[in-house]
């Protein structure tokens, strides 16, 4: 690291994007979605808008990015149970509990950005859809391995759980009941996804 003359520390490269997001979270537990800015960031990161300007375009951006290094929905090992249905549950599980630590408040203020902005949702959209393909394509390979599920399984049915956890989340304003998870799983997505 580089020393001012004045002798403080200036962080950079990966400690200073740590800084940055963390100083993000901390503001988020502060002062709510609505209440966040670029500005007040970066006070309590002690640098400037510019700096936070440099990485992450705008406030739905910088929360993304800090909501990921914190409590990222679809990060951690990809549960392996054992079953399919066990392995599908725990993945919703996860989604929800980090639903409820990250807070309704936030999931829908960053909604209404994305929704204003095309191009922002798109982006959003794209890496949300891709991660979550991803973590249930790797479900439904073990569970076909173990022959509980088909080998073709389109991308479609793979990611119905997912997409039914969050249009339940955008319907009720909280992370779906157990009784819901549950129905997602046994009456929607497992007779879909079992061989024939």
């Amino acid at each position: 690291m580089a020393q001012h003359s004045g002798g403080k520390t200036r962080r950079r490269g990966e400690a200073l994007e740590h800084a940055l997001l963390d100083a993000a979270w901390d503001e988020l537990q502060a002062a709510g979605y609505a209440g966040l800015t670029m500005e007040a960031v970066a006070d309590r990161a002690g640098t400037s808008r510019a700096v936070l300007y440099r990485r992450w375009r705008n406030r739905p951006d910088l929360v993304i990015a800090a909501i990921r290094r914190r409590r990222p929905l679809l990060s951690g090992e990809i549960p392996d149970t054992g079953s399919l249905r066990g392995d599908v549950l725990a993945l919703l599980h996860r989604m929800s509990s980090r639903i409820a630590e990250i807070g309704p408040e936030t999931v829908y203020g960053l909604l209404g950005d994305y929704l204003s902005d095309a191009g922002l949702f798109a982006r959003s959209q794209e890496q949300v859809l891709h991660i979550s393909a991803e973590v249930m394509e790797t479900i439904l390979k073990r569970a076909a391995d173990r022959g509980e599920a088909r080998a073709d399984v389109q991308r479609r049915i793979a990611t119905l759980p997912t997409d039914l956890f969050r249009n339940e989340l955008f319907r009720s304003r909280i992370p779906p009941s157990e009784g819901t998870l549950a129905e997602i799983v046994d009456d929607v997505f497992l007779p879909l996804a079992r061989p024939r």
